[in-house]
């Protein structure tokens, strides 16, 4: 009797990740299991004892978690000039969705974009000489494995009306509004991961509700997410004066799915959670998709002009500059920011960044000391500072003096963020020399000292920072630990996790992260420098 031989084939890995605690960002418990990698996906899932493998990483008592997705990063340029995107890597932030606000340059014509990089340098900074946002097609070349992390691209409403309308108070209707959606269109078909808008950011704030209707309806039939910063500016021109209800407006016209930004309460509202989310809430009865995002922080950050109403702006940044070079006009607008003062504290600001090398003692100042060491207005300092940047300038809020003030936004941010519909999203602007401490530790500063403060279950923020955001924007092979999936991926301990960066020495690296994988390959060691790019633009 011949027997048969048999060879036992071991299976055979690029990477493969043992003994490690498994949150697999559906929100269930943990598991513990090997992960096989092959090139960018996760290939097995289960024991793999007996297979091989290139490299071996023993996560014995660590956590293993998808790579957490950040929806609302101002890093545009950023990453352009710093590829290796530390202090987004160095929290376990694998993919980040930049374009919020309807800010940014693509898609737009390069005979527009100098005046706008611009005015926009105090949130994005500048790109690099050679970028191209003309299309979607032209900029992902830019970002595509030229970055740590995997980078996606909102449509922005300010590009697009730019294209056509300039920085002026035009009604996008008639032709105008069918060419400003067949570039909506184009943009989305090229790879563009939803349509934004901020409606306190200029040109977008000249917009209508039935614009904005009429744009997101290209949105909905590409089954794309509408962004949007909610409106306080121009507000005659708004379903019920703006706000959450004209979004809400434009989500019921449209059938688009709404992704509110920076949704939360906040110093004058701590508290208040159920006034907020009421109409949300009712909306969502009605069947209207709503998802909201939120920070880890109780302020936030901005550039001053937004504190302008419409007028100011336009003409865009040449108009504007000989606003700021006549002191008959400052003193005109210093008494119309008077006016709406309770909407607008300016002076509860600080500088964080100064685009010009001969005036950076002001960073780091608040908006009443620099006032005070001028000798000028609050207002009078602000626009004082604006013309000798050139706009390439940007302050954030103080933060409350009251603790217990602090710590109560802090309870409504993790209250928010256990309903199955709260993302987090940093809102990192990366400008300055004393930039808002979100952009180094907003996810490790929820998955540190206030999921403990709050003994909230690590599963569930995992949750929100993973599955749920690649679901809603539509990131096809993200945010789970899954066979097909990509193997974005981030190891961790979850007893020493926690933000280091604070407002006033906000540019520390967190502690706890362990390792980062992007598409498979090593992006973050917390005891070796990683130089490799393997960041995709999805």
């Amino acid at each position: 009797m011949i027997i048969p031989k048999f060879s036992l084939v071991r299976s055979m890995f690029d990477l493969i990740i043992k003994n490690g605690n498994i949150i697999d960002g559906s929100g269930s418990k943990i598991k513990k299991i090997d992960i096989g990698i092959n090139s960018d996906k996760i290939t097995s899932l289960g024991k793999l004892d007996e297979s091989d493998a290139k490299n071996i990483i023993d996560a014995d008592g660590l956590i293993v978690s998808p790579g957490f997705i950040d929806t609302h990063s101002h890093a545009d340029f950023d990453i352009l000039q710093n590829p290796q995107h530390i202090n987004g890597i160095s929290q376990g932030v694998t993919t980040e969705l930049l374009s919020p606000d309807g800010i940014g340059i693509v898609p737009l014509d390069k005979s527009k974009s100098k005046d706008h990089i611009n005015y926009l340098a105090g949130i994005l900074g500048f790109p690099t000489d050679e970028f191209d946002g003309t299309s979607f097609e032209s900029a992902k070349k830019f970002y595509h494995k030229k970055s740590k992390i995997n980078v996606g691209v909102f449509a922005g409403h300010g590009p697009l009306r730019l294209n056509l309308t300039g920085m002026e108070d035009l009604p996008l209707e008639g032709d105008i509004l069918k060419k400003a959606k067949y570039k909506l269109e184009e943009s989305l078909e090229q790879g563009a991961a939803g349509f934004s808008t901020g409606l306190d950011y200029y040109p977008q704030t000249f917009s209508t509700t039935d614009e904005l209707i009429e744009l997101c309806k290209i949105a909905a039939s590409k089954n794309s997410v509408y962004s949007v910063h909610l409106r306080s500016h121009e507000k005659q021109r708004a379903f019920a004066n703006g706000g959450i209800l004209e979004a809400i407006e434009v989500a019921r016209k449209s059938g688009v799915s709404l992704l509110v930004e920076h949704y939360r309460t906040a110093e004058n509202n701590a508290g208040q959670i159920d006034a907020l989310l009421e109409p949300v809430d009712k909306a969502k009865k009605e069947g209207i998709d709503i998802t909201m995002e939120t920070y880890s922080y109780p302020v936030g950050c901005t550039v001053p002009q937004i504190f302008f109403p419409a007028p100011f702006h336009l003409g865009g940044i040449t108009k504007i500059m000989e606003i700021l070079e006549d002191q008959t006009l400052r003193n005109y607008w210093e008494s119309e920011l008077l006016k709406n003062a309770p909407r607008h504290d300016i002076e509860g600001a600080m500088w964080t960044s100064i685009g010009n090398e001969t005036m950076e003692e002001y960073a780091g100042l608040s908006v009443l000391d620099g006032a005070k060491k001028d000798n000028l207005s609050p207002i009078q300092h602000v626009m004082d500072i604006m013309y000798r940047t050139k706009l390439n300038c940007g302050f954030r809020v103080v933060p409350p003096a009251s603790i217990s003030t602090w710590r109560k936004v802090e309870e409504d941010i993790m209250n928010l963020l256990q309903r199955p519909d709260y993302l987090v999203g940093s809102d990192s602007v990366i400008s300055g020399q004393m930039i808002h401490p979100r952009a180094y530790g907003c996810f490790t500063r929820i998955l540190g000292r206030l999921r403990r403060r709050f003994n909230i279950p690590l599963e569930l923020l995992i949750n929100r920072m993973t599955k749920l955001p690649a679901e809603t924007i539509g990131l096809k092979g993200r945010g789970e630990i899954k066979e097909g999936f990509y193997a974005d991926l981030v190891i961790f301990n979850e007893k020493e996790i926690n933000d280091l960066a604070s407002f006033e020495d906000p540019e520390i690296l967190s502690t706890g992260i362990n390792q980062v994988y992007v598409n498979g390959s090593l992006a973050f060691d917390k005891d070796n420098e990683i130089k490799d790019l393997n960041g995709y633009f999805i």
